[in-house]
């Protein structure tokens, strides 16, 4: 995985955690530990966070493997276009990316069938009762999860893409924990700023994969040099 993309997930992840409030934020204040001292609540909240991010992994890995097998056929290039491509479609086109980011129909049942077992989590007062609440949460759809998906694409292998995901998923933590303790600290102002902040990024975002398209030269996508092939001459 190239240097630059760890840093690309974590700043998508921090800016996408206010988003990540508004959709994610009232589940983390509905868990019991809200009742309990500081320690109950910071390690419900850290392990709700933490399956989340779990998740995030497991699907980075499938997309991964999916990009391992572009990079062997020499296509890698085009999967980060593509990631590219897609970003900048979400800030020029935002309500055009939505609509193609609808869950099926097929995907209905399954989506609903989770919100149920969620529901019954959240009674939950055990770690790992947290863990997989938060586990579940993450396969749930969400527009910036598809977006961060597509991003790692362009890592070339399923373990570049479960670490992209899983620190994309650790850039939401700040503002998720720090929600479960402080209900009220991200005023409308404050969501605003960011929300304003983040189509800036993105589209930095996809300019940059788009460049990096440009420098694949053969499947696996290094960006060293070729290191020369040794000789051996007959004496």
């Amino acid at each position: 995985m190239n240097n630059a993309l760890p840093y690309l997930a974590l700043t998508m992840g921090l800016l996408s955690s206010f988003h990540c409030i508004g959709m994610c934020g009232p589940i983390a204040l509905a868990l019991p530990v809200q009742r309990g001292n500081a320690w109950q609540r910071s390690s419900g909240l850290l392990a709700y966070n933490v399956g989340r991010a779990c998740s995030y992994a497991l699907l980075g890995a499938l997309v991964g493997a999916f990009s391992n097998a572009l990079a062997l056929m020499g296509y890698l290039k085009y999967a980060s276009l593509l990631a590219g491509l897609f970003m900048l479609v979400y800030v020029i086109w935002p309500k055009a990316f939505t609509r193609f980011l609808v869950a099926p129909a097929i995907l209905r049942q399954p989506v609903n069938f989770i919100k149920n077992q969620m529901a019954a989590l959240l009674g939950s007062r055990k770690l790992h009762g947290w863990l997989l609440l938060g586990s579940l949460n993450g396969l749930l759809p969400c527009g910036l999860v598809y977006l961060a998906l597509m991003s790692s694409l362009a890592t070339g292998s399923s373990a570049a893409g479960s670490i992209f995901m899983f620190v994309f998923g650790m850039g939401t933590w700040p503002a998720m924990m720090a929600v479960g303790f402080f209900k009220n600290w991200v005023t409308p102002a404050v969501r605003s700023k960011f929300h304003q902040i983040t189509p800036i990024f993105i589209a930095f975002a996809g300019i940059w994969l788009l460049y990096r398209s440009t420098l694949f030269q053969y499947p696996h996508a290094s960006y060293s040099a070729v290191k020369p092939i040794t000789e051996c001459h007959g004496k």
